[in-house]
């Protein structure tokens, strides 16, 4: 596998995925000789300045509302060291072993533009980290977004000195154990080099990150789920021709249309003109509507992101002229989280509104009167012995109701910290965890459309024959869901297949399947 090489400035979503969930077998990351150079220096940069006996802000000076009390010499290493053991002060759940590892790479990648004054060696240690699968055990909670993820990072730079918890084959151990294990040994943080670790977004970022991608492949299973709830309900598709998308020009809604057109084609489940029911319920006439408005939340969460990973986001920030002796320090906010807290807020609240336009779908689904008994009451057989899918219906429900609350923005609340001098917060970590709860529940819900609307069609098929065609890509969802699934006859646990069919949407099954038919 080829190595991703760190110059800061190119950065994928795809690549920290790769390196996230690729483990073991993750691609290794290595530095580029351009950002090996930027960084020893800017290193070098930061050493003249201390020989200089220059007062700037992190580097010969406290922290925050410390920001005026002054560092002797001769305790600048004391000083980065006590940064990372006063502010690892985490709590909660720790981030998975894949949110772990996005958080390594994009710290990594945010250093290796050269602006932050961390040396090549204990750069090079974090990647020893990342490449040797240690990682940090992060607590997910403790952030404000502002001075960035102060909290959570410094207890992903702990192992680093050989400090705190980490994760390694398997086992949960010391950060002192863990580099012995992996035949390392910890560093001892020179001048603004625990600053450089700890100041920055990369939290929420590496969160941003895998929440859009994650939300890129839910968004095309709910059109898939949409789909497969269409033919269960014997609608029409042309709701989604393309001379009505094209007079309301909004790109993802056209877009989501065509995705839905293709997965339909050739359906022998859907209807076309009928003078007696001329059009269907909002949730399948308007999906391309509702869907497409999502498709562009994401699209901008998407934006946001590629443009953070690549961003230097810390504080103060090294710039040096073409002489090596003119260097400047320059204090600013590019820590701030907020256009990544306003991004996932955005985020939350569209795929929440994912969420809640499949759960109505399921409910037209069970209800005999709402689907025009097309469908059997619940979709079961001898309703009143049986429940048939009467209260999964109410699992989606609650869970799309817990979104709604998840929805409420936390970029809009702040907070003052430090004795009032970081007065105003983003919350950007509390935004980020919400969407993952809110993708946690979508994901959930969407599984039981699936498995609602392939029931659905079977009794579908005991009218119009078993030889009826389905669409292009919704006969293979239904055919893979029902590798999982099979028809449900009389009331049985249905827990085990609601979770088999949640696995097939997490691991983009579906996606993967119908999006294979389509070619």
């Amino acid at each position: 596998m080829e190595p991703i090489i760190l110059d800061g400035q190119s950065l994928t979503l795809e690549q920290v995925v790769a390196v996230a969930y690729g483990a073991p077998g993750a691609p290794e990351v290595i530095l580029s000789a351009g950002a090996q150079a930027a960084v020893e220096r800017c290193a070098a940069a930061v050493q003249t300045l201390i020989q200089r006996g220059e007062i700037a802000y992190g580097i010969t000076t406290g922290f925050g509302a410390f920001k005026d009390k002054l560092i002797a010499p001769e305790d600048v290493q004391t000083l980065q060291r006590n940064i990372l053991v006063s502010h690892a002060v985490g709590v909660g759940d720790p981030f998975d072993i894949p949110t772990t590892r996005a958080i390594m790479l994009i710290r990594a990648n945010t250093l290796a533009r050269g602006h932050s004054g961390i040396r090549l060696s204990t750069l090079e240690r974090l990647l020893a980290l990342l490449n040797k699968g240690i990682h940090p055990v992060i607590p997910e909670k403790g952030s404000l977004g502002a001075s960035g993820d102060l909290a959570p990072l410094a207890h992903m730079s702990l192992p680093l000195i050989g400090m705190g918890e980490a994760e390694y084959q398997g086992q949960h151990l010391s950060g002192a154990e863990a580099l012995s294990r992996a035949g390392l040994q910890p560093v001892t943080l020179a001048a603004k080099e625990g600053l450089a670790l700890t100041n920055g977004t990369s939290i929420m970022c590496a969160l941003g990150v895998l929440e859009t991608f994650r939300a890129e492949m839910l968004l095309k299973t709910g059109d898939i789920a949409g789909s497969l709830s269409l033919e269960a309900l014997h609608g029409t598709t042309l709701a989604f021709d393309d001379r009505i998308q094209r007079l309301r020009p909004f790109p993802r809604q056209q877009e989501c249309a065509a995705y839905l057109r293709a997965l339909l084609a050739g359906s022998g489940f859907t209807r076309g003109y009928d003078p007696a029911n001329v059009q269907d319920a909002y949730t399948l006439r308007c999906i391309p509507q509702v869907h497409g408005a999502v498709r562009d939340a994401v699209a901008y969460s998407r934006w946001v992101m590629e443009i953070e990973l690549n961003a230097v986001t810390d504080n103060p920030l090294i710039f040096i002229g073409e002489s090596p002796d003119d260097i400047q320090v320059l204090s600013g906010g590019n820590f701030h989280g907020e256009p990544l807290a306003i991004a996932m807020d955005y985020l939350g609240l569209a795929m929440s509104e994912l969420g809640n336009i499949s759960e109505r779908r399921i409910a037209r689904l069970i209800d005999e009167s709402s689907n025009t008994h097309v469908l059997p009451a619940f979709l079961t057989r001898n309703g009143g012995l049986n429940s048939g899918f009467m209260i999964v219906q109410y699992t989606a429900a609650a869970l799309a109701t817990e979104s709604k609350v998840l929805s409420h923005p936390a970029s809009v609340d702040t907070i003052p910290t430090s004795a009032n001098v970081e007065d105003h917060v983003s919350m950007g970590c509390t935004a980020a965890l919400k969407a993952r709860r809110i993708n946690n529940n979508v994901e959930r819900i969407l599984g039981i459309e699936l498995m609602s609307a392939a029931q659905g069609i079977d009794f579908r098929k005991q009218v119009l024959g078993a030889d009826t065609l389905q669409g292009r890509g919704t006969g293979a969802a239904y055919a893979l869901i029902r590798q999982q699934v099979p028809f449900i006859e009389a009331d049985t646990l249905l827990y085990p297949y609601m979770e088999a069919v949640r696995q097939q949407v997490a691991s983009g099954a579906i996606a993967h399947a119908a999006d294979a038919a389509l070619g």
